[in-house]
């Protein structure tokens, strides 16, 4: 389009080296913070050379730029993480020229993919996680179009290390400068409870936090804070964007009504629908009696009301649909939560300051669950707390609460809601389930990509978590696939026991406890692939 040629253009004028060596033929990603283009290279050979060019954003700060550079030097190039091959620099733009690798589209494939397909796929993710994790490279936005797939040739790429954030004992020197910078500042003290919904409420509370850098708006882009320009907006990077209109998820963003205010997150603050403000500034600390009368103030007035608060001072808020002043003086807790909505783990959606490499096994199992299930994006919310409570529909609600306690978050929900079944749900979404099946011919009621998803709520009518499972356990046998034969089935018909082992090791809820790359290849499910 006129469009693209004329960024192609733009390019060209920005990094005039790129002329001589690069013939850029087309546009093939756009993310956040950078762009990528397939060109060709012409070599002393004669013969030419597919290369990705991507063009990073010139408000990337230049450490950030460096630390993703020397990710892919030292890590990359072996083990299906891509390497580097050069690296341009014109003023504040920069070009990295990478090895193409021809890939398919992760929802194209996802229902043609045999079992046995599935299972080389995630063994080569994990290896790729396995080496970087290796090097203290926690990648933090580990999702399909970050695992590049040729399925023909079956060669494999993890990609996009522009989030990546350094382990303590980081190999990756210059993730160490980040990483310190990260933890700059302090913020004691804060605790975030959480209301979700009508009827519905999950609450966070924080004993104890370190400070770091959460994610910038637009407008902050060119913050000189490493930290900052580290981490994604809320909405991720662009991922299949020629499929959006393809509604696949499983929880779509309609499926809770929730109330989310100013994301002020303290000791006893209610995330809810900016509605009863109460001020407690002038609250008479010297008299033994409790003030009654309390005024509904704006969010404004009620945060410079405040500003004169006691520290000590309690309110009354907690439990109740108010955010009271002296909530909303507190200073706000905030933790790293760069990465892909419906791919972040629940110590990233709680902000939980310590995170480590199991965000990333998360994030894999997230991917593997959708393989499972035939169902992408698996969660789609709207909000890191609707992601919480869409995670407790599946892993439940007391196991959540459980697995907070370990990482110092205490989490509220209003409801109990139980865990379920991986291998019965992931069966019945994906239509091989023996209770789902139909006879051959018949026409299902609904289509897979119909927007009302096994848990969709009406708005004017919302519904508790529990009646949301019951829904999700009792979704209408339309939003399973025809019944396939059984020369079709792909080893569908035959999961065993350790895929949903695996699975539930890797989407467990304690990240202490949670599988790592390197046990994950070691464990049964791949005994044929090792070998």
């Amino acid at each position: 389009t006129a469009g693209i040629k004329r960024d192609i253009e733009n390019l060209y004028e920005a990094v005039p080296q790129l002329v001589n060596v690069f013939k850029i033929k087309e546009k093939i990603g756009e993310g956040t913070f950078s762009t990528v283009y397939l060109a060709t290279a012409q070599l002393q050979t004669g013969r030419e050379e597919k290369m990705a060019l991507k063009h990073l954003i010139p408000t990337s700060h230049p450490l950030r730029i460096a630390a993703e550079l020397q990710c892919l030097t030292v890590a990359g190039g072996q083990d299906n993480v891509m390497g580097v091959k050069y690296c341009f620099r014109k003023n504040d733009h920069v070009v990295i020229v990478m090895p193409y690798l021809e890939h398919e589209s992760f929802l194209d494939i996802l229902n043609s993919l045999s079992f046995e397909e599935v299972r080389e796929y995630m063994f080569n993710l994990f290896k790729a996680l396995r080496r970087i994790h290796h090097f203290g490279i926690v990648h933090r936005d580990v999702k399909p179009s970050n695992f590049l797939y040729n399925r023909r040739l079956k060669e494999y790429a993890l990609v996009d290390f522009g989030l990546a954030q350094g382990t303590p004992d980081t190999k990756i020197e210059l993730l160490k400068t980040t990483h310190s910078e990260d933890q700059q500042g302090s913020c004691s003290q804060t605790q975030p409870t959480i209301a979700l919904g009508n009827g519905v409420s999950v609450g966070v509370t924080a004993p104890k936090q370190i400070a770091q850098q959460s994610a910038p708006k637009a407008a902050d882009k060119r913050s000189s804070s490493i930290s900052k320009i580290q981490i994604k907006q809320g909405r991720g990077g662009k991922e299949d964007s020629a499929h959006h209109s393809v509604q696949r998820s499983v929880f779509g963003e309609r499926n809770f009504n929730v109330y989310s205010s100013t994301y002020q997150e303290n000791t006893n603050t209610k995330l809810i629908k900016q509605a009863k403000m109460i001020d407690v500034s002038s609250r008479k600390l010297v008299t033994k009696k409790k003030i009654t009368s309390t005024k509904t103030a704006s969010n404004g007035a009620a945060r410079k009301a405040a500003s004169g608060c006691p520290s000590n001072l309690t309110c009354d808020c907690y439990a109740t649909d108010r955010v009271c002043s002296v909530c909303l003086s507190r200073c706000q807790q905030v933790a790293p939560r760069a990465g892909t909505p419906g791919f972040r783990a629940p110590e990233v959606l709680t902000k939980c300051p310590t995170q480590t490499t199991a965000i990333d096994m998360w994030s894999a199992g997230i991917v593997f669950l959708s393989l499972l299930s035939g169902r992408y994006p698996f969660y789609k919310a709207s909000d890191d707390l609707t992601a919480l409570a869409q995670i407790m529909t599946v892993r439940g609600s007391r196991e959540t609460i459980q697995a907070a306690k370990t990482f110092g978050k205490s989490v509220l929900c209003t409801q109990v809601v139980p865990a379920q079944n991986l291998r019965t749900l992931c069966e019945k979404l994906r239509g091989t389930n023996s209770s789902c099946k139909r006879s051959q011919g018949e026409v299902p009621s609904k289509s897979v990509n119909d927007s009302a998803v096994p848990v969709a709520v009406d708005k004017c009518a919302p519904e508790t978590l529990g009646k949301q499972i019951h829904h999700l356990e009792n979704f209408q046998e339309g939003d399973s696939a025809l019944e396939m034969k059984a020369t079709d089935m792909k080893g569908w018909d035959q999961v065993p026991d350790e895929a949903y082992d695996l699975l539930d090791k890797l989407l467990d809820l304690n990240p202490a406890t949670r599988i790592t790359a390197k046990e994950a290849l070691l464990h049964p499910f791949f005994k044929d692939v090792r070998l």
